[in-house]
């Protein structure tokens, strides 16, 4: 497992939620679980502006998706089992994203 990679999701949500992004560190991949951030279909937020900085949108397997940072959780690693990709060369906007969850800028 590495930080940044996409993997789907296989839960309840996964028709809206297609995918799950590990934003993790590596140093601790011992650990049972792992923190992720859901990818939300993005054609779903057509009414509501988004805040880009907390929720930056990517476009993945030529669809685009809300990286919904507030929703952002510990899962069990287990579930976590076709990767479909990374957002590594995107890691800047991702961490925008958590720095503004966290410390509001």
């Amino acid at each position: 497992m590495a930080r940044f990679s996409i993997y789907e999701n296989t839960g309840e949500h996964a028709k809206t939620t297609p995918f799950l992004l590990d934003v993790q560190t590596d140093l601790l991949s011992g650990l049972e679980t792992r923190v992720v951030i859901p990818l939300r279909k993005a054609s779903l937020y057509k009414k509501v502006r988004l805040p880009q900085d907390l929720v930056p949108i990517f476009s993945i397997k030529g669809s685009d998706f809300a990286l919904e940072t507030p929703k952002m959780a510990a899962v069990p690693r287990k579930i976590l089992k076709i990767e479909v990709g990374s957002l590594k060369n995107h890691q800047h906007i991702v961490m925008t994203a958590i720095d503004r969850l966290f410390h509001g800028f």
